[in-house]
């Protein structure tokens, strides 16, 4: 494993690993305006929510590594303590990465970029029209975290109002993370895209507590068929099977094909049987899975 001491780095190299590494990230596409009224959209990947009550969102923009300068977005929440959030989806993020060039002050990125400015209901700011989620927000403070290339500057901003476009909803009024389409920045000139072909649910362990891996039998953790990840899910069922239940698991007719086929051959049984359970795993059948694993447990 290569380690390398961050001290050792420029500002440069460590922003590529942490940048490759730290990945993928949402997208802060924020409006920002001057004392002036110069308008200023940019985006951001330094950005995530970090509170719901009150609602916080934190993007930063850092100071430029090549010269140390100090981005137009800054200026302007320190004058103007407002912004927009503004989501990026797949339909837009070409447009998202133009507006990201470093055009001179006063230059309006939503012309350069082609979007469309959409007056806010309680902040100056305009939003962007075509992103399907736009939140108005006001600067609670800014933290800055060095004087040195590369130093972020945290920008919290509070949540006061949240658009949403109804073609991204679901029949509950909920944002369907199908429709929703997003994509986030990776490093270098990479995205990812979130589609409904990549997109898998992991069930949290919040009302039920889980046996964990370490309940389970040792020549199940030690498999060689099943992953850390089929482990994780077999260790949070609530409680183990009971031997009636184990047992009735060998009249399924793949187990009992299996079993019939390897007596006297244990450790092709145990691959086997561990093979099935990793089918039913990928189906999200856990239960039955667990069964299985523990008939030669």
């Amino acid at each position: 494993m290569l380690t390398i001491k961050t001290s050792d780095l420029s500002p440069a190299q460590l922003q590529n690993y942490m940048q490759y590494a730290i990945a993928p990230r949402p997208i802060c596409f924020a409006t920002t305006i001057d004392g002036a009224g110069q308008i200023n959209l940019s985006p951001f990947s330094f950005f995530n929510m970090f509170s719901t009550n009150p609602p916080l969102c934190i993007f930063s923009p850092a100071r430029r590594v090549r010269d140390n300068t100090t981005k137009h977005t800054l200026e302007n929440v320190l004058e103007v303590k407002e912004c927009v959030i503004n989501i990026v989806n797949y339909d837009i993020v070409q447009q998202t990465s133009l507006s990201s060039t470093e055009y001179a002050k006063g230059i309006n990125e939503f012309e350069k970029a082609g979007l469309t400015m959409l007056k806010s209901d309680l902040v100056r700011p305009p939003r962007v029209a075509e992103a399907p989620v736009q939140m108005e927000c006001i600067v609670k403070e800014v933290i800055h975290l060095g004087e040195n290339p590369g130093a972020g500057n945290l920008i919290l901003a509070e949540v006061k109002l949240i658009h949403i476009k109804e073609e991204i909803l679901d029949e509950e009024g909920k944002i369907d993370q199908a429709k929703i389409d997003l994509v986030a920045r990776l490093g270098g000139d990479w995205y990812c895209r979130v589609t409904s072909e990549n997109l898998f649910k992991v069930a949290k362990p919040l009302t039920t507590l889980g046996i964990g891996v370490n309940a389970l039998p040792a020549g199940v953790r030690n498999s060689f068929v099943l992953s850390g990840n089929d482990l994780g899910m077999l260790g949070n069922v609530e409680h183990l099977p009971d031997a009636e239940e184990i047992e009735l698991i060998r009249n399924h007719a793949s187990v009992k094909e299996i079993l019939d086929a390897t007596i006297g051959d244990a450790i092709n049984r145990q691959r086997e049987l561990h093979e099935l359970a990793k089918l039913l795993l990928q189906g999200g059948n856990v239960a039955d899975a667990l069964k299985i694993v523990l008939l030669e447990g």
